[in-house]
């Protein structure tokens, strides 16, 4: 059996729902593929469970049970939301993998139904990177999928990868009570974050009693004898585990598709490779999504594939942001957007610092949260602002408003002039603007 369609849409993530429902409203006719659940990894093993987790976990006497009950509940939820999307808009939904025939067509995996495309999206997604050197069989070693069905929490738990995801693990299981050790074969945390903020996090992660072990060589695990727990060396002393989160990169999910046989190229690390316009070298073949590469972020893939679908059926497109906001959810939040002090040293761009210490905000005392700080780095002579970081409760909902002050190309008089709520968190902005104002002002 044969059907045909306007768009194809394999995977039903940010991406994908994004590219589904702006085609139909482009008035076209369109089918979407999912393996799994309605919602994509990012329902279901990602940013959802992992952020349903933390806040669960900041809750007065969490257990990983009633944490891990709330998550499942969300990512329910959203795949009905997810579905109730797709009726609404006249979405057809197949279940199954999907695999290329040839340029215009695919097979749904385990049926007879082959769907012919004059455009598609390949949203597919990625998974934890399994490296030959760890043993993902055994059933105490886990990746971040893995992790969320986990059937008790760990009273000791070793994190391999002091990147996001395992920063993010690490606070929330220290708030759950387990003792954990966050390892990097790297000497620092978060690569891309502010300095400062960076210690203030590591200085919060040791208070809720993680232990750091960065720049150490990572043996091979062994079962330790007489026990269930894990027996890694680390530099040159072992250590033992309950369990261990390997979180140490990501891979797109591409193998299945026959990639070949529609002749999409893909980079030696297997993401497929896209210009500026998300198509691939076949012209009527778009991906988007974490199948790319980075940012890799469900808000940026979210729109990558609303563009997508927009260029595949001769809509106006703008560019892609060049600024956009990251969010780590950790215990503080940490958001950033634009650009960072060492970006601006690199680049000799002029600039000064502005800071508002949550201590210093009506709201930050009325909170209990005095350790936040929020940096405003601005051009010297030209007052523009050029980046927002942000640590402390609702970081990632604040930094927004530097993301659109920085899109519009206010300048620091804007900021003072402007009137924010008291009291609220968000005065942060004007008094990092009266603290960079007045180091301008002091040294002209």
């Amino acid at each position: 059996m044969k059907q045909s369609f306007d768009l194809i849409v394999i995977g039903s993530g940010p991406a994908g729902q994004r590219a589904a429902i702006q085609a139909v409203k482009a008035g076209k006719s369109v089918a979407i593929v999912e393996n799994k659940k309605l919602g994509g990894a990012c329902a279901h093993l990602g940013t959802i469970p992992s952020k349903m987790l933390r806040e669960a976990a900041l809750k007065p006497n969490s257990t990983w049970k009633k944490a891990q009950a709330a998550a499942q509940k969300i990512s329910a939820r959203e795949t009905r939301l997810v579905k109730d999307q797709f009726a609404r808009n006249k979405v057809s939904h197949f279940v199954g993998k999907a695999s290329f025939l040839d340029s215009h067509q695919i097979l749904v995996e385990k049926s007879t139904t082959v769907l012919e495309g004059k455009k598609f999206l390949i949203a597919t997604g990625a998974r934890p990177l399994h490296l030959p050197e760890f043993p993902f069989q055994w059933k105490n070693v886990h990746d971040s999928d893995s992790i969320l069905s986990m059937s008790k929490g760990p009273k000791e738990l070793l994190i391999l990868g002091a990147g996001v995801i395992g920063c993010e693990y690490a606070s929330l299981f220290a708030r759950l009570g387990t003792k954990v050790t966050l390892v990097d074969r790297r000497k620092e945390l978060l690569r891309n974050v502010d300095d400062e903020m960076i210690a203030m996090l590591r200085k919060k992660l040791s208070s809720l009693g993680v232990k750091f072990q960065l720049g150490e060589e990572i043996g091979p695990f062994e079962q330790a004898k007489g026990s269930a727990k894990l027996k890694i060396k680390l530099g040159k002393k072992a250590f033992r585990f309950d369990a261990t989160l390997i979180c140490m990169g990501r891979a797109p999910n591409t193998e299945a598709l026959a990639l070949s046989k529609a002749g999409v190229l893909t980079d030696p690390r297997g993401f497929i490779v896209v210009n500026e316009n998300y198509q691939t070298n076949l012209p009527h073949i778009y991906a988007a999504g974490d199948v790319i590469g980075a940012p890799a972020l469900a808000a940026t893939s979210s729109e990558q594939g609303r563009m997508s679908a927009r260029h595949a059926f001769g809509l106006s497109n703008p560019k892609f942001p060049d600024i956009y906001p990251y969010g780590i959810y950790c215990d503080p939040e940490i958001a950033y957007a634009g650009l960072g002090e060492r970006e601006l040293l690199e680049k000799k761009i002029p600039f000064v610092v502005g800071r508002a210490h949550y201590s210093e905000l009506a709201r930050g005392q009325i909170l209990g949260d005095e350790d936040g700080l929020l940096k405003l780095f601005i051009h010297r002579e030209t007052k523009e602002l050029l980046g927002t970081h942000i640590i402390g409760q609702g970081a990632t909902e604040l930094v927004h408003i530097g993301l659109l002050l920085q899109r519009l190309g206010a300048k620091l008089d804007f900021i003072r002039e402007s009137v924010f709520n008291y009291p609220t968190l968000a005065e942060a902005y004007k008094v990092a603007a009266y603290n960079a104002l007045n180091q301008i002002e002091t040294n002209s």
